[in-house]
């Protein structure tokens, strides 16, 4: 069976099964938070999260390589009064597994809109866990570096004896600096805390995240041609960056009106015409006000046949 470049409407526990040892070099996914929209996709009660979560997560570990990575965007809500603790049981329940818990990229959103409640205030970032299977893994730092910035112009202006020597953090973190080594260059690494604004346009799903997050993640973990797996892939954002970035991907939806979102969100990716692209767009809009999905895929196809390139998008 061909795995890559394909989609399964199927749930996401019964599809994994169908996924080979070693085979996928990264996974990307944000799943259902626990009784959040409950009107879009199946809610877990925050008490059955994590149990319902693991087997998911042990399939997960199956189908990475040994130096793959595994991003899970997730945010446990308030309720009560206090926030919920189940994504930090969850983490504790993975490391049980045999995951390693590498790392905790904050996204920042942006354009969060302001709020308050009597005890808080609105929520303007979500957790990106980093987990592998082995303490080694591909990861491509260059590709994510960044502008070392303005601060650059008088910081290095007169430097201390201290900072031409390397200091080793004291904690014996492997973390460790020399200032003076960056004089002169113009980009730097990044730090773990990422600031993409949120998905405005929705793109025709509640809980879409961001093009920028799987895009940063992906050049970050993987390489030209490797396999990109998000197993609860919504309207198909990831699988969309991982074909631009001309890597292979694999999508599970078991909702159908996601599934054929997605669907016609990697048709229209394929298009390089910019009216044609404007046409599926419309086309999709439609869909999403009237709830015609099945009609989507063959309007998609209609279109797109417009186009002198060969797609076949939707006979996979």
């Amino acid at each position: 069976m061909k795995l890559e470049n394909r989609i399964f409407n199927a749930d996401c526990l019964d599809a994994l099964t169908k996924i080979p040892d070693n085979s996928i070099n990264v996974i990307i996914t944000s799943p259902p938070y626990a009784q959040q929209r409950k009107k879009s996709y199946d809610s877990i009660p925050e008490s059955e999260y994590v149990e319902w979560f693991l087997p998911i997560t042990k399939e997960l570990k199956r189908v990475l390589t040994d130096d793959g990575s595994f991003v899970l965007n997730i945010k446990e809500p308030a309720s009560n009064g206090e926030r919920s603790t189940f994504v930090l049981e969850l983490i504790i329940e993975m490391r049980k597994q045999g995951w390693f818990w590498v790392e905790e990229y904050v996204w920042n959103k942006k354009n969060s809109f302001p709020g308050k409640w009597s005890n808080r205030f609105r929520d303007a970032w979500e957790r990106c866990l980093h987990f592998t299977k082995n303490k080694k893994f591909k990861m491509n730092q260059d590709e994510v570096m960044v502008p070392m910035g303005k601060w650059a112009e008088t910081r290095f202006n007169s430097l201390s004896d201290e900072d031409k020597i390397r200091h080793n953090s004291a904690s014996k973190s492997g973390f460790g600096r020399k200032v003076e080594n960056w004089i002169d260059r113009d980009m730097a690494y990044p730090t773990n805390v990422l600031e993409f604004a949120t998905v405005c346009y929705n793109k025709g799903h509640s809980a879409a995240f961001p093009e920028e997050l799987p895009e940063w993640f992906i050049k970050l973990f993987s390489d030209k041609d490797d396999l990109v797996l998000d197993p609860f892939l919504g309207s198909g954002t990831t699988a969309v960056v991982a074909k631009r970035l001309e890597r292979n991907y694999v999508g599970i939806e078991k909702q159908k009106k996601y599934y054929k979102l997605s669907k016609a969100y990697l048709k229209m990716e394929d298009v390089e015409n910019k009216k044609i692209k404007q046409e599926m767009a419309a086309a999709i809009k439609d869909a999403r006000k009237t709830g015609n999905w099945d009609g989507l895929a063959a309007e998609c196809k209609r279109i797109s046949s417009k186009d002198n390139q060969s797609l076949d998008t939707f006979n996979k």
